[in-house]
């Protein structure tokens, strides 16, 4: 008879089995007390108003002319933009409800009596520092002396690049991109980019156009520099001068930068050069040196993007006088941290870039500020609390069964694909093929252990967080790529699609009205998270994804042909995109948003075809409150891309934001679908028609 070893486990438990039938006599042990469990009560979180209802729809705004009027005018006209948003609709609401729960998890976990080391009780020592406000004024700018005080002893030129290693070593980079990802060339590994950086406005048009409005930013960023810089302890006159300093050393930047849509473009950071070539390039500033002051192993290769940025950096490490570096370095200190600091730095930074740059009129809340910094410090570890009290297993489950079926009703349409060949067809199904969904949270969670979080120091816990954080990227340098990681924590109301890995990724707190409810008709889900779910299959095959294989690799697997007739198919979808006026004289940019308005026009193409799959043959229409199930699938979709926004914000959005204002989306996709002029009854010449040859067909 071969005998197998126990397993360790089993060993365990038969050793003691065997102990006890030994010693009978003696006392039972005590019992080892349970770890308290988090107490929430969500009762008094509300649903917010957001899914379809038929008393929102407005039926003099004529579908066919106005859809997202017809829709979404009437709600949005009961519903302004809050004092402390820049935005109001769908997602924000859904943000808001997330928001909410969230902070009844924040305040049960402060309150509670947690084991040292616990999620609980990091998210509460977080919640509790944050919400001390007596602390925090009394700490006001000691929290950041020591990084000043570096900065401060920088006596030539020379010594910037190691006070840089040492600066992004503690996770303080701010001159350029630097972080793991996954190799362009070989989606299995992870290598380190090196990418564009250092502006502290939100596009280098704002430093380089003469736009009124850009000249008044510029105007106000000024003020704003030389506000926190007397803060920090300069008189007025030097306050003044440092400004300049300041604006001029990132209009310099600007000018070396790639602008918005140029950035699209995923060739603009993949540049793999040799540490030799790297140093070659900038010689004033040593790459070898800079990796072990990150105390990361020399790689034989980085990714050195937008050389022309990293030229200039270079230069400027040469001729730009040490103490304007200085007063630069001191004051992209300051901004970064002054969120967290006293109430007068904080009140500094959002007056200029909440109130200028996007209309915010009030400050929100100071628990919505703390839980905004708690999930940017430590999203992942809060969203297991989140995922435990807020997400119920029945939504994944159906969440699942969506997808799968959106999934085989996009191969169909992939195989029958008119304009596209048999050769590149192939490549398609195989990248179609090897798609991987995550649905509500990751199935294995990050490890938080090395992070200290104190009940007592705010921006202490911050500056923790940012070099635990970065410390967990620099680590994957070199190393496999873990395909198991989420790029957003579970309650993001939010989804994405990652290239390299060929992932659609769906958190759990975006499975709500209107994008999901596990109790509604199909019509209300397909044209919600069905066509999200679409959107974020079709990013696969958009303008920019498509440049990505099975495997996640950027290769070009198109015959030339096939993509030319493709760009020529996107080239009209920008067209039409970048004939809607936004503002007066203010245009929606249609190549800035290429990527997510293929997905949009494809995401709902499929979710409809999905849709009717799903109802099957003989299906009978149950016309809720009226309306058919086809007219309340592109309802939904409406409804999803409600939307208002201030018009400082919707400026910037036109400017920066990779996706069109939802009022353009609500229309944009379904003005080229006939089943939209069905639904409805519209003819040609109606607003919401496009036919003949201003109709786009791509998936």
């Amino acid at each position: 008879m071969n005998l197998r070893p126990l397993k360790p486990l089993a060993l365990a438990f038969a050793v003691t089995v065997a102990l006890a039938a030994c010693q009978k006599t003696e006392a039972p042990a005590e019992p080892v007390a349970e770890a308290p469990k988090l107490q929430v009560d969500l009762s008094q979180v509300a649903q917010q108003p957001i899914a379809l209802r038929a008393d929102d729809v407005s039926p003099e705004i004529q579908a066919c002319q106005d859809f997202n009027g017809h829709v979404n005018a009437k709600w949005l006209a009961a519903n302004p933009v809050p004092a402390d948003k820049t935005t109001w609709g769908a997602f924000p609401a859904l943000g808001e409800r997330s928001l909410q729960v969230q902070h009844e998890i924040a305040k049960a976990a402060a309150a509670g009596d947690f084991p040292e080391g616990s999620m609980e009780r990091k998210v509460g020592d977080f919640f509790k520092a944050g919400m001390d406000e007596a602390a925090i004024e009394a700490a006001g700018l000691s929290p950041l002396q020591p990084h000043l005080d570096r900065i401060d002893a920088i006596a030539a030129n020379a010594e910037i690049p190691a006070y840089l290693g040492k600066a992004y070593a503690e996770g303080e980079g701010m001159l350029f991109g630097f972080y793991a990802m996954a190799d362009y060339n070989d989606s299995n590994t992870n290598i380190a980019y090196a990418t564009q950086g250092g502006l502290s406005l939100p596009e280098k048009a704002y430093y380089l156009e003469d736009r009124e409005d850009y000249q008044k930013i510029r105007t106000a960023f000024l003020a704003h520099v030389e506000k926190l810089m007397t803060l920090a302890g300069a008189d007025a006159e030097t306050a003044k001068a440092q400004a300049q300093q300041v604006l001029d050393f990132e209009t310099r930047i600007a000018k070396a930068s790639l602008g918005r849509v140029e950035l699209r473009d995923p060739a603009t950071r993949y540049n793999p050069v040799s540490l030799a070539d790297a140093n070659a390039s900038t010689p004033n500033f040593d790459w070898t040196a800079f990796f072990a002051a990150l105390d990361v192993e020399a790689p034989a290769s980085f990714s050195l993007a937008m050389p022309a940025f990293f030229k200039e950096f270079d230069a400027m490490l040469a001729d730009v006088p040490v103490e304007q570096w200085k007063t630069w370095l001191r004051f992209r200190a300051i901004d970064g941290a002054a969120p967290y600091l006293s109430s007068a730095f904080e009140q500094a930074n959002f007056e200029f870039y909440r109130k200028t740059l996007a209309g915010q009129a009030e400050m929100a809340p100071r628990w919505k500020r703390v839980l905004g910094a708690l999930n940017g410090s430590m999203g992942e570890g809060f969203g297991q609390l989140y995922v435990a009290q807020a997400f119920p297993p029945e939504s994944k489950a159906k969440m699942e069964a969506l997808v799968g079926n959106l999934m085989a009703t996009l191969k169909v349409r992939l195989e029958n694909l008119e304009w596209m060949s048999d050769e590149t067809k192939v490549k398609a199904l195989e990248k179609w093929s090897t798609f991987t969904p995550k649905v509500g949270y990751p199935d294995k969670w990050r490890d938080w252990s090395g992070l200290q979080v104190a009940g007592n120091d705010y921006a202490g816990n911050l500056m923790a967080a940012s070099a635990f954080n970065y410390r967990f990227n620099l680590d994957k340098i070199g190393k496999p790529v873990d395909r198991s990681e989420w790029g957003m924590s579970p309650q993001t109301v939010n989804a994405y699609y990652r290239s390299t890995a060929n992932e659609i990724v769906f958190p759990a707190a975006i499975l709500q009205p209107p994008f999901f409810d596990v109790n509604a008709d199909d019509a209300l889900n397909y044209g919600g998270i069905g066509a999200v779910i679409g959107h974020e299959m079709l990013h696969g095959f958009d303008d920019q994804g498509s440049k990505f294989d099975a495997a996640g690799n950027m290769a070009n697997w198109w015959t030339d042909a096939d993509r030319e007739n493709f760009n020529a198919r996107t080239d009209k979808l920008a067209e039409q995109y970048s004939g809607y006026e936004a503002l007066p004289g203010m245009n929606v940019n249609g190549r800035l948003g290429l990527g997510e308005n293929i997905a949009d026009l494809g995401g709902v193409t499929v979710a409809y075809d999905a849709l009717k799959r799903a109802q099957g043959e003989g299906f009978a229409d149950p016309m809720v409150d009226g309306f058919s199930q086809d007219q309340r699938f592109f309802m939904n979709w409406a409804t999803v891309w409600r939307i208002a926004f201030t018009e400082a914000q919707l400026k910037q959005q036109l400017t920066v934001g990779p996706h069109s204002p939802g009022m353009f989306r609500a229309v944009g996709a379904p003005s080229n679908l006939p089943a939209f002029a069905e639904a409805f009854g519209c003819k040609e010449g109606d607003k919401m028609v496009r036919s003949g040859d201003d109709r786009v067909v791509i998936w």
